[in-house]
This record gives structure tokens, C-alpha cells and sequence, in this order.
């Protein structure tokens, strides 16, 4: 029964987009021997190649081809199912040649193909935790993140003993395409890259391993260079969705603190979900002084403008006037101010998407800078709310899906049963908190998971009121308006 692990591989190679046919069939299965040892495979938990592959990556260890750690087995894991793979060149042209029938049918196909060979890693995604909360902000989407892997404490150790390379140059670089990987650094044998033109350069179009929503797609510069948010990225966005009009891309701010976690590769995140932000009510108009562009600003904690027209180099217009203007504009009665020192504090995390027949691009205001009150940041989550989230607000959570550290779920835990007055090791950071919701609430256990839920989402809105710039109250709205009539 076990050898059946390495024929349904086989089979399963032989019916992929790989370059294997039938006639291969006894090459490629050297290959598999090569890699895992000689003799019969370990039983599979199922016929899919993902439990494949495991069973085969079990024998690599039980016959000391690899040793057990995190690391090795997803090298191997990585390494055995980029022969399900296509190569880059053939990968590239099915997708064009099925872009032909549609722009759907060709990222549904390279979709479930970075599926299929475990590139995006569904079953460590399917651990996330994901719930939904009503709040003064409207629905948001709160997940908390647990599908990467733990770091491996030896594999870091090993690490450091290793020469340094500096190659690839970061995680984003196309240099991954078919990487091996290391101690210390991600397995990228099953890896492919789409080739996609935008403003005359090469850009690069994958899915993220760790997909934080439906269909997480990654856009990235074939050229090593920081992220800058200016006219060439506004541009860049409207011709991604031109090209795709069934997915949004945005932006991270290209600053520190509200910037991503990523800011010295340019790139864009993008996919096929839409985010609370997008459904938000508009609040009122305003003029951009751009024929055929409507320009809103958007009922949502955070400053977002909204543009709207059916030609995108007009966007590309209105949206560089706002940049420009929001670079070099201050007003301290708001706290709001260009630069301190000579530092640079204002830049906008940009959104593009299609409505119909219209591009729509958000521009999300940032200011980055911090004071003796906050020191992580003035428009960065306060510190009350840190006991929930300390980190960046990028791109997603601008949007309003909460991106949660995975120390959470066992806080949660221990958190509901100092609710439910039982027995509990919940952190001292939550007391505060916890205490509030016991004053709040007649708790039970048949409630309390969506007490603990529904104030988690409340803490999510109010951190992204901290890092709105013109707040939602009087004060902060007639700000915004002064700011709008300094457009024109």
C-alpha cells in the first residue's frame, strides 16, 4: 500500500502542468528516490499530493536524507512539488494565452495552480482565526494570524553561523523564482512569477504564500528599489486594475511606522476581496478641479478620499494635486505637520479598484510622526489598545480587515475564562480591559466568545481612529476642509 505514495505522486505529476509527461514517468520517480532515499515510501494520509508529499518528505527523515526540522522539511516539501510545476517560460505563456479568453481565466488558473503545488500554503491558512464585528465604524473583518510558522529556535542559531550571501536581496526580489532556500530563509523551489508590463518596465505578478484574503496577489518591480508612492505608482495601480478589473491593488505608505513591513522593495498588494473601506457610505464632496473626476470624502475612521472617472490618466491628475498639496501642508491645531527637522512626515497609502465602467483610487492620508506623548507614532495605535495591536497599519488594515498577532488566540483564551471567573493565566496587559467588559455585561459562557469578539473588533476601530489624520468630530472634519480648499 505505501509504494502507492510514490505511484499516486506520479500520476500526479504526469496530469499536472509540469513538464513531465508519462514517458518521464521513471526519470522523475530517480528524481523522487534521489531526494528521499532509496526503497518504499511511508503511507500517505490521502491522494492529495499535499499529504503526498508529506508522507515522502516522512521518509526523506526516516532514512536520514534530511534532518527534522522546519526548515529542511520545507525545502524538500518545496523541492518535490515544483516537479508538479510548470517552468517560468511555460507557466508564462499559459497564463497570457488563457488571458486571451479572459483576465478571470488567467488568474483563476495560476491561482489554483499556486494552490495545487503548495505555494499558497491553504491548509496553514485555514488556522486563522476569522470573525466579523459590527462597530461605530461599520462591519470590520478581524483575523488573527496564524498561519506562519513559528520560527524554528535552532534554525535561527544555525543561521547565524552561516556565511552571508545577500542573495536574494529580500524575500520580493524575482531572484526567488526557484530558490532553494536556507536556514533561516523561505523555500522557494515551487515559486513562479508572472511577467506583467507597467509603464515600460518589468514588473512581477504573484500570490502571497500566506494569503491574508481571497486570491492575495503581490506585484513586484524586477528592479531592487525602495517603495515611493508618487505619480509612476499612481499610475501603475489604475493600469493593474485596467488590466485586471476584477481585483483591487493598493499601496503601502512608503515611511516608516505607517508604511509596510517592507518599504526597500517597490511593490503592490492586490486581489479579489472587497474590504469595508470600500463599501463605506460617502460623506461629502469636494472639488479637485479635474474635469470628469468626482472626488468624495469617505465616511471611515481614517482620511480617505475617493476619486472616481472612467479615464485613469485623469485620476492620475487629481490624485498627484493631492499628493502634492498633502506633502508640504500643516495644520498644528490637529497636530498635522509636513516636516519636523527637516523630516518628511506625510505621504498616502493609495487604492485603485473598478466600479462598472469607472476607476475608482482611494488615497488614505499618513502622517508618521511621533511626540514625548506617543512615541510610536501620534496617528499610530495609542498605547491603551497596544495590549491588542502594537504593530503598522498597512495597507489591509487601512481597509479595515485587523491583521492580529497569533499571541492573541492564547490570550483570548485566557482571557474569557477570567471573564467566566475561572481559573486563568491572562497577561496583565488585558486586565484593564477585561475589566471594562466585566462591567459592561451580564457574562456567560454561551456569550462571552462574542463579548470577547465584538470588543476586539471596537478596539480595532478605535485604532484605526488613531491613525485617521483628521479625526471624525467637528474639530478634526473642519480641519479636513480647510485642507480641501487648499487644493484649488
Amino acid at each position: 500500500m505505501a509504494q502507492d505514495t510514490l505511484n499516486t505522486f506520479l500520476d500526479a505529476i504526469v496530469a499536472s502542468p509540469s513538464p513531465y509527461t508519462a514517458l518521464d514517468r521513471q526519470y522523475v520517480a530517480n528524481r523522487i528516490y534521489a531526494l528521499v532515499g532509496d526503497g518504499t515510501p511511508q503511507d500517505a494520509a490521502s491522494p492529495d499530493p499535499i499529504d503526498l508529499v508529506a508522507a515522502l518528505v516522512a521518509t526523506a527523515i526516516a532514512h536520514g536524507k534530511i534532518n527534522d526540522t522546519p526548515s529542511e522539511r520545507e525545502i524538500l516539501d518545496a523541492q518535490l512539488m515544483d516537479l508538479m510545476t510548470p517552468l517560468p517560460s511555460a507557466l508564462n505563456r499559459g497564463f497570457w494565452d488563457r488571458y486571451q479568453i479572459s483576465p478571470s481565466t488567467a488568474t483563476d488558473w495560476f491561482y489554483q495552480l499556486s494552490r495545487a503545488n503548495n505555494y499558497i500554503k491553504t491548509r496553514n491558512i485555514a488556522r486563522n482565526v476569522v470573525f466579523d464585528a459590527d462597530t461605530a465604524a461599520g462591519q470590520l473583518e478581524i483575523t488573527i494570524n496564524l498561519s506562519k510558522p513559528e520560527k524554528d529556535p535552532k534554525a535561527i542559531a544555525a543561521a547565524r553561523n552561516q556565511p552571508k550571501t545577500g542573495y536574494p536581496l529580500d524575500q520580493l526580489c524575482m531572484t526567488n523564482e526557484g530558490y532553494l532556500g536556507r536556514l533561516g530563509y523561505p523555500a522557494r523551489s515551487n515559486h513562479r512569477i508572472v511577467r506583467v508590463m507597467l509603464g515600460g518596465e518589468t514588473w512581477g505578478f504573484q500570490y502571497s504564500p500566506y494569503a491574508y484574503f481571497t486570491e492575495h496577489a503581490i506585484f513586484l518591480s524586477q528592479e531592487h528599489r525602495p517603495m515611493k508612492v508618487d505619480q509612476h505608482a499612481f499610475t501603475n495601480l489604475l493600469e493593474i486594475v485596467r488590466q485586471f478589473p476584477t481585483y483591487f491593488v493598493g499601496s503601502n505608505a512608503d515611511l516608516p511606522i505607517v508604511g509596510g513591513s517592507m518599504l526597500s522593495h517597490d511593490h503592490y498588494q492586490g486581489g479579489k476581496h472587497t474590504f469595508p473601506m470600500m463599501k463605506a457610505p460617502l460623506d461629502r464632496e469636494f472639488d479637485v478641479d479635474v474635469p470628469g473626476v468626482t472626488a468624495d470624502v469617505v465616511q471611515w475612521p481614517m482620511t480617505d478620499l475617493r476619486l472616481r472617472g472612467q479615464h485613469p490618466e485623469d485620476l492620475v491628475n487629481a490624485a498627484v494635486n493631492i499628493m502634492d498639496h498633502w506633502v508640504d501642508y500643516s495644520d498644528d491645531s490637529v497636530d498635522v505637520r509636513a516636516y519636523t527637522d527637516g523630516t518628511r512626515h506625510h505621504t498616502i497609502t493609495p487604492i485603485a479598484y473598478r466600479d462598472g465602467q469607472d476607476f475608482v483610487l482611494d488615497l488614505v492620508l499618513r502622517d508618521n510622526q511621533t511626540s514625548a506623548q506617543y512615541p510610536d507614532g501620534i496617528f499610530h495605535p495609542h498605547q491603551d489598545v497596544q495590549h491588542i495591536k502594537k504593530e503598522n497599519i498597512g495597507l489591509i488594515e487601512v481597509m479595515g480587515r485587523a491583521i492580529l498577532p497569533a499571541r492573541l488566540k492564547t490570550e483570548m483564551a485566557e482571557v474569557t475564562k477570567y471573564l467566566l471567573d475561572q481559573p486563568n493565566q491572562m497577561a496583565e496587559i488585558h486586565r484593564a480591559w477585561a475589566d471594562q467588559l466585566k462591567q459592561a455585561h451580564q457574562i456567560t459562557a454561551e456569550n462571552v466568545t462574542g463579548i470577547v469578539h465584538q470588543a476586539m473588533g471596537d478596539v480595532f476601530a478605535r485604532v484605526l481612529a488613531d491613525a485617521g489624520v483628521f479625526k471624525r468630530d467637528q474639530t478634526g472634519q473642519a480641519a479636513l476642509d480647510r485642507f480641501l480648499r487648499d487644493l484649488i
